[in-house]
């Protein structure tokens, strides 16, 4: 493959990706070398597309926080890990880390153990409420929730339902 070819192969390799979706530099370059495109080509068409703007990293790193955080209830710690795993620096991840803010990761925690406790356990027993609790520490540990956090929501959410249905508290 000539030069011109590889270079016009990488175009349009990564035209079609960020048409499907925002890709960071990172994804797009493991695509290429996947592809067997070589690397001055592939850094070459990426520069390209970064100074025409269709590849941005600090916009990737916004849009992704924003979406992740909101469809899946993502802790800051679990955006953070991924947006590292997609190849953004640290500097950008931690500025469109800064869209979410602890009242907002306070309050998606919350929405996510109200949906994820189990309506038909029995909270008046202790024993089932505290397997509830761990049940949904462990959910909220796996979205990236720190333990303290989660205890926290978790026992504030079971106490919100037990008044609810007047259990004694």
């Amino acid at each position: 493959m000539t030069p011109e070819e590889a270079y016009s192969e990488a175009k349009a390799i990564v035209l079609r990706q960020v048409t499907a979706s925002p890709k960071s530099r990172k994804q797009l370059e493991t695509k290429l070398a996947e592809r067997d495109i070589p690397a001055e080509s592939a850094a070459a068409v990426l520069d390209r597309f970064e100074e025409v703007q269709l590849v941005d990293d600090a916009e990737f790193a916004q849009l992704w926080v924003r979406s992740r955080s909101q469809s899946k209830s993502l802790a800051r710690g679990a955006l953070r890990r991924e947006l590292a795993e997609k190849g953004i620096a640290p500097d950008l991840a931690a500025e469109a880390l800064e869209q979410v803010s602890d009242e907002d990761e306070l309050e998606a925690a919350r929405e996510l153990a109200r949906r994820k406790l189990q309506r038909s356990a029995d909270l008046a027993d202790r024993t089932v409420r505290d397997k509830q609790t761990r049940r949904l520490v462990g959910i909220l540990a796996r979205k990236g929730y720190s333990p303290s956090l989660g205890f926290r929501v978790a026992s504030e959410v079971i106490a919100a339902v037990r008044e609810e249905r007047g259990d004694s508290v």
